[in-house]
C-alpha cells in the first residue's frame, strides 16, 4: 500500500502545457507500475497513461498519444505527466494510481490499480 498525492493542476489556455506530479510515500514505489487517469464531470474515469516500475515501458490512450509524456523518478518517489498541446476536452480531474499486477495489455483497466491519489484539477479554456 502506498499513499499518493497529485499536484500541478491549474487553468491553461488551449495549446498550452502543464506538468502534473504524483508523490508517493514509502520505498515500495519503485516496485510498482504507475498510471494516470482522468474524470470529467458527468463522465466515467478513463485511462490516460501508464509507466512500468523502472520506466522502460509506457502506454498511452489514443486521445493523448503524441501530446502527453509519462515519466518517473524513483529516487524522488514521483511520477510525472507532461501535458502539451492541451485541448478543452482534456479538462478533468487527473489522478495517479499504483498498479497491482504485472505490466501488460491490461494497464488501461481501472480494476488493475489498488491505490489512488485524491486528484488534481486541470482546466483547459478555449
Amino acid at each position: 500500500q502506498v499513499q499518493l498525492v497529485e499536484s500541478g493542476g491549474g487553468l491553461v489556455q488551449a495549446g498550452g502545457s502543464l506538468r502534473l506530479s504524483c508523490a508517493a510515500s514509502g520505498l515500495t514505489f519503485g516496485n510498482l507500475a504507475m498510471g494516470w487517469f482522468r474524470q470529467a464531470p458527468g463522465k466515467e474515469r478513463e485511462f490516460v497513461a501508464a509507466i512500468s516500475r523502472s520506466g522502460t515501458y509506457t502506454s498511452y490512450a489514443d486521445s493523448v498519444k503524441g501530446r502527453f509524456i509519462i515519466s518517473r523518478d524513483n529516487a524522488k518517489n514521483t511520477v510525472y505527466l507532461q501535458m502539451s498541446i492541451l485541448k478543452p476536452e482534456d479538462t478533468a480531474v487527473y489522478s495517479c494510481a499504483a498498479h497491482r499486477a504485472t505490466w501488460g495489455p491490461s494497464m488501461s483497466r481501472t480494476s488493475e490499480y489498488n491505490d489512488w491519489g485524491q486528484g488534481t484539477q486541470v482546466t483547459v479554456s478555449s
